[in-house]
């Protein structure tokens, strides 16, 4: 126990036995391995309550020293998402024109992507996850991309669980994300994430996921 005279609260926590335990946790694993990322979405519109309770869990991830170093911009104007697309794929343009190595190219080839990115228009919406660099008051920051990082993973299994697809888009460099969306220097856009219903008749590439032998060391 620490001695520091910051206050304190209890602890909520429910503690389960062990067959609860076990339920929840393969409930869970099922629900997170059917997770893909999606590329073609419906533009059918999408419960954006269901978004805004997402994004309050990701809000409600650990951080260094509580500074919570982030900002989620939900996106759904057609408008703003048009502006999105146009800089997202102006900066495609330039990475399968010459900026990414043939190494790289190769290793995307399964995934058949290109420099054309119409779902970021079409999709009902947008989440952008920005990294605080400091805040707007000049405080210091700490743990910045582990803290993010960790925020982004729970969005991403959040929207999940409630039904909804994502993709990971990472357009670099984003600066055209902050300048958009009018984010201060202080911050930078860290993901793009699509965010709605898949498209009917959606394919997605045949892949799979390392073994658990080579995930895991027990010591």
């Amino acid at each position: 126990m620490s001695d520091s005279d910051a206050p304190t609260i209890p602890l909520a926590f429910e503690r389960l036995d062990a067959d609860a335990m076990k339920r929840r946790s393969e409930a869970f694993l099922a629900r997170v391995k059917r997770r893909r990322s999606v590329r073609a979405f419906s533009d059918e519109p999408i419960p954006l309550d269901v978004v805004r309770d997402c994004i309050a869990a990701a809000a409600s991830a650990p951080s260094g020293a509580n500074k919570q170093p982030w900002t989620f911009v939900l996106v759904t104007d057609p408008a703003v998402k048009r502006q999105i697309r146009e800089g997202a794929e102006q900066e495609e343009r330039a990475f399968y024109g010459g900026r990414a190595g043939d190494r790289w190219l190769k290793d995307l080839e399964p995934f058949g992507t290109d420099a054309s990115k119409p779902y970021l228009e079409s999709v009902p919406a947008l989440v952008v996850v920005f990294a605080q660099k400091r805040s707007p008051e000049e405080d210091q920051h700490y743990y910045v991309p582990e803290s993010v990082g960790i925020a982004t993973g729970v969005l991403l299994a959040a929207l999940n669980d409630a039904g909804l697809a994502t993709l990971t888009h990472t357009p670099s460099p984003m600066g055209f994300l902050g300048k958009i969306l009018d984010r201060p220097k202080t911050e930078r856009a860290f993901l793009l994430i699509p965010v709605g219903y898949p498209a009917e008749g959606c394919r997605v590439p045949d892949i799979s996921k390392k073994p658990m032998d080579e995930v895991l060391v027990e010591v």
